[in-house]
Protein backbone atom coordinates (compact mmCIF):
# COMPACT_ATOMS: atom_id res chain seq x y z
CA UNK A 1 0.00 0.00 0.00
CA UNK A 2 1.42 3.36 -1.08
CA UNK A 3 0.14 6.64 0.36
CA UNK A 4 1.18 10.12 -0.65
CA UNK A 5 2.39 11.85 2.49
CA UNK A 6 -0.02 14.75 1.98
CA UNK A 7 -3.11 12.54 1.65
CA UNK A 8 -5.55 12.66 4.56
CA UNK A 9 -4.97 9.02 5.66
CA UNK A 10 -1.21 9.54 5.71
CA UNK A 11 -1.53 12.81 7.61
CA UNK A 12 -3.76 11.10 10.18
CA UNK A 13 -1.27 8.26 10.60
CA UNK A 14 1.66 10.61 11.10
CA UNK A 15 -0.34 12.73 13.55
CA UNK A 16 -1.22 9.67 15.63
CA UNK A 17 2.37 8.39 15.63
CA UNK A 18 4.04 11.68 16.44
CA UNK A 19 1.51 12.38 19.14
CA UNK A 20 1.96 8.95 20.70
CA UNK A 21 -1.76 8.29 20.25
CA UNK A 22 -1.71 4.50 20.37
CA UNK A 23 -5.51 4.21 20.39
CA UNK A 24 -5.91 6.36 17.28
CA UNK A 25 -3.22 4.42 15.46
CA UNK A 26 -4.81 1.10 16.43
CA UNK A 27 -8.21 2.30 15.22
CA UNK A 28 -6.76 3.26 11.82
CA UNK A 29 -4.99 -0.08 11.50
CA UNK A 30 -8.16 -1.96 12.44
CA UNK A 31 -10.18 -0.03 9.87
CA UNK A 32 -7.84 -0.71 6.96
CA UNK A 33 -6.31 -4.19 6.69
CA UNK A 34 -2.72 -4.05 5.44
CA UNK A 35 -2.23 -0.46 6.54
CA UNK A 36 0.61 -1.34 8.90
CA UNK A 37 2.75 -2.28 5.90
CA UNK A 38 1.99 0.94 4.02
CA UNK A 39 4.67 3.27 2.73
CA UNK A 40 4.34 7.06 2.84
CA UNK A 41 5.88 8.74 -0.19
CA UNK A 42 6.98 12.37 0.16
CA UNK A 43 7.55 15.06 -2.46
CA UNK A 44 11.12 13.81 -3.04
CA UNK A 45 9.94 10.30 -3.78
CA UNK A 46 11.25 8.87 -0.51
CA UNK A 47 9.04 6.00 0.64
CA UNK A 48 9.21 5.32 4.37
CA UNK A 49 7.37 2.78 6.45
CA UNK A 50 5.30 3.64 9.50
CA UNK A 51 8.09 2.26 11.67
CA UNK A 52 10.39 4.81 10.06
CA UNK A 53 7.92 7.51 11.07
CA UNK A 54 8.17 6.31 14.68
CA UNK A 55 11.99 6.43 14.56
CA UNK A 56 12.39 9.55 12.42
CA UNK A 57 14.50 12.47 13.61
CA UNK A 58 14.40 13.84 16.24
CA UNK A 59 12.84 10.63 17.57
CA UNK A 60 11.56 10.14 21.11
CA UNK A 61 7.89 10.25 20.20
CA UNK A 62 5.61 9.60 23.17
CA UNK A 63 4.96 5.89 23.78
CA UNK A 64 7.33 4.98 20.97
CA UNK A 65 7.88 1.42 22.12
CA UNK A 66 4.12 0.81 22.25
CA UNK A 67 3.70 2.22 18.75
CA UNK A 68 6.35 -0.19 17.47
CA UNK A 69 4.57 -3.12 19.11
CA UNK A 70 1.19 -2.15 17.66
CA UNK A 71 2.61 -1.76 14.14
CA UNK A 72 4.56 -5.02 14.18
CA UNK A 73 1.60 -6.95 15.55
CA UNK A 74 -0.52 -5.49 12.74
CA UNK A 75 1.93 -6.63 10.07
CA UNK A 76 4.66 -3.99 9.74
CA UNK A 77 7.92 -5.42 8.37
CA UNK A 78 10.48 -4.55 11.01
CA UNK A 79 13.49 -4.82 8.67
CA UNK A 80 12.04 -3.01 5.68
CA UNK A 81 14.44 -0.37 4.32
CA UNK A 82 13.42 3.11 3.34
CA UNK A 83 13.10 3.35 -0.44
CA UNK A 84 14.88 6.25 -2.11
CA UNK A 85 13.98 7.78 -5.45
CA UNK A 86 17.59 8.23 -6.61
CA UNK A 87 20.90 6.38 -6.54
CA UNK A 88 22.42 8.39 -3.68
CA UNK A 89 19.94 7.58 -0.92
CA UNK A 90 20.65 5.11 1.85
CA UNK A 91 18.37 2.08 2.36
CA UNK A 92 18.24 2.44 6.13
CA UNK A 93 15.91 0.38 8.28
CA UNK A 94 13.86 1.87 11.11
CA UNK A 95 16.58 0.64 13.47
CA UNK A 96 19.12 2.81 11.64
CA UNK A 97 16.83 5.79 12.14
CA UNK A 98 16.33 5.03 15.83
CA UNK A 99 20.11 4.85 16.21
CA UNK A 100 20.49 8.17 14.38
CA UNK A 101 17.92 9.74 16.70
CA UNK A 102 19.52 8.31 19.87
CA UNK A 103 16.10 6.88 20.67
CA UNK A 104 16.95 3.95 22.92
CA UNK A 105 13.34 3.08 23.76
CA UNK A 106 12.38 2.65 20.12
CA UNK A 107 15.70 0.95 19.37
CA UNK A 108 15.01 -1.62 22.09
CA UNK A 109 11.45 -2.15 20.90
CA UNK A 110 12.59 -2.76 17.32
CA UNK A 111 15.21 -5.26 18.47
CA UNK A 112 12.70 -6.97 20.74
CA UNK A 113 10.44 -7.44 17.71
CA UNK A 114 13.11 -8.92 15.47
CA UNK A 115 15.02 -6.02 13.94
CA UNK A 116 18.36 -7.08 12.45
CA UNK A 117 21.09 -5.43 14.50
CA UNK A 118 23.54 -5.96 11.64
CA UNK A 119 21.32 -4.75 8.79
CA UNK A 120 23.21 -2.81 6.10
CA UNK A 121 22.23 0.57 4.72
CA UNK A 122 23.72 3.29 6.93
CA UNK A 123 24.35 6.82 5.70
CA UNK A 124 27.90 7.43 4.39
CA UNK A 125 29.18 3.90 5.07
CA UNK A 126 26.40 1.57 3.96
CA UNK A 127 26.92 -0.19 7.28
CA UNK A 128 24.89 -1.25 10.26
CA UNK A 129 22.84 0.83 12.70
CA UNK A 130 26.00 1.06 14.82
CA UNK A 131 27.59 3.04 12.01
CA UNK A 132 24.81 5.64 12.07
CA UNK A 133 24.93 5.88 15.86
CA UNK A 134 28.69 6.53 15.90
CA UNK A 135 28.79 8.79 12.83
CA UNK A 136 26.16 11.06 14.38
CA UNK A 137 27.69 10.79 17.89
CA UNK A 138 24.53 9.27 19.31
CA UNK A 139 26.36 7.63 22.18
CA UNK A 140 23.42 6.25 24.16
CA UNK A 141 22.14 4.40 21.12
CA UNK A 142 25.64 3.21 20.22
CA UNK A 143 26.24 1.83 23.69
CA UNK A 144 22.85 0.15 23.77
CA UNK A 145 23.58 -1.52 20.44
CA UNK A 146 26.92 -2.64 21.87
CA UNK A 147 25.21 -4.04 24.97
CA UNK A 148 22.74 -5.91 22.80
CA UNK A 149 25.46 -7.68 20.86
CA UNK A 150 26.30 -5.46 17.90
CA UNK A 151 29.56 -6.06 16.11
CA UNK A 152 31.99 -3.15 15.74
CA UNK A 153 34.55 -2.17 13.17
CA UNK A 154 37.91 -0.79 14.30
CA UNK A 155 36.76 2.82 14.12
CA UNK A 156 33.46 2.09 15.87
CA UNK A 157 35.21 0.23 18.70
CA UNK A 158 37.68 3.11 19.00
CA UNK A 159 34.88 5.67 19.19
CA UNK A 160 33.20 3.70 21.96
CA UNK A 161 36.41 3.16 23.91
CA UNK A 162 36.29 -0.63 23.72
CA UNK A 163 39.99 -1.31 24.05
CA UNK A 164 39.88 -5.09 23.77
CA UNK A 165 38.04 -4.88 20.45
CA UNK A 166 40.47 -2.27 19.18
CA UNK A 167 43.38 -4.52 20.15
CA UNK A 168 41.76 -7.49 18.42
CA UNK A 169 41.30 -5.51 15.20
CA UNK A 170 44.90 -4.30 15.30
CA UNK A 171 46.18 -7.85 15.90
CA UNK A 172 44.21 -9.27 12.98
CA UNK A 173 45.82 -10.23 9.70
CA UNK A 174 45.93 -8.48 7.41
CA UNK A 175 46.64 -5.63 9.80
CA UNK A 176 44.72 -2.36 9.51
CA UNK A 177 46.23 0.13 7.10
CA UNK A 178 47.76 3.39 8.29
CA UNK A 179 44.69 5.23 6.98
CA UNK A 180 42.38 2.91 8.93
CA UNK A 181 44.38 3.48 12.11
CA UNK A 182 44.33 7.25 11.59
CA UNK A 183 40.55 7.09 11.08
CA UNK A 184 40.16 5.00 14.23
CA UNK A 185 42.20 7.53 16.18
CA UNK A 186 40.03 10.38 14.92
CA UNK A 187 36.94 8.58 16.21
CA UNK A 188 38.66 7.67 19.48
CA UNK A 189 39.51 11.33 20.04
CA UNK A 190 35.95 12.34 19.29
CA UNK A 191 34.72 9.66 21.71
CA UNK A 192 37.23 10.70 24.37
CA UNK A 193 38.67 7.43 25.69
CA UNK A 194 42.30 8.18 26.56
CA UNK A 195 43.36 4.53 26.85
CA UNK A 196 42.26 3.82 23.28
CA UNK A 197 43.80 7.04 22.03
CA UNK A 198 47.13 6.15 23.64
CA UNK A 199 47.02 2.61 22.28
CA UNK A 200 46.42 3.80 18.72
CA UNK A 201 49.11 6.47 18.90
CA UNK A 202 51.54 3.87 20.24
CA UNK A 203 50.66 1.77 17.20
CA UNK A 204 51.49 4.57 14.79
CA UNK A 205 48.23 6.45 14.32
CA UNK A 206 48.78 10.12 13.51
CA UNK A 207 46.79 12.64 15.57
CA UNK A 208 47.67 15.38 13.06
CA UNK A 209 46.31 13.67 9.98
CA UNK A 210 43.27 15.52 8.65
CA UNK A 211 40.13 13.41 8.92
CA UNK A 212 36.39 13.97 8.96
CA UNK A 213 35.00 17.51 8.96
CA UNK A 214 38.49 18.66 7.87
CA UNK A 215 39.67 18.20 11.44
CA UNK A 216 42.68 16.40 12.81
CA UNK A 217 42.12 13.90 15.60
CA UNK A 218 43.50 16.47 18.03
CA UNK A 219 41.00 19.05 16.78
CA UNK A 220 38.18 16.49 17.04
CA UNK A 221 39.07 15.89 20.69
CA UNK A 222 39.13 19.62 21.38
CA UNK A 223 35.81 20.19 19.62
CA UNK A 224 34.22 17.44 21.71
CA UNK A 225 35.58 18.92 24.94
CA UNK A 226 37.91 16.05 25.81
CA UNK A 227 40.57 18.13 27.53
CA UNK A 228 42.50 15.19 28.97
CA UNK A 229 42.93 13.72 25.51
CA UNK A 230 44.04 17.08 24.10
CA UNK A 231 46.56 17.57 26.90
CA UNK A 232 47.97 14.07 26.46
CA UNK A 233 48.29 14.40 22.70
CA UNK A 234 50.07 17.73 22.97
CA UNK A 235 52.42 16.35 25.62
CA UNK A 236 53.34 13.37 23.44
CA UNK A 237 53.64 15.21 20.14
CA UNK A 238 55.91 13.35 17.74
Amino acid sequence: MILTSTDAPAVALVRAIRGGDVAALQAQLDATPGLAAARLVDERGVARTLLHVVADWPGHVPRGAELVAVLVQAGAAVNAPVEQSGPTGSPETALHWAASSDDVAVLDALLDHGADIEAPGAVFTGGTPMSDAVVFAQWRAARRLLARGAATTLWQAAALGVLDRVQAHCAARPAPTAAECDNALWHACRGGDLAVVAYLVDHGANPYAVGHDRQTALEAAAAAGHDAVVTWLRATRR
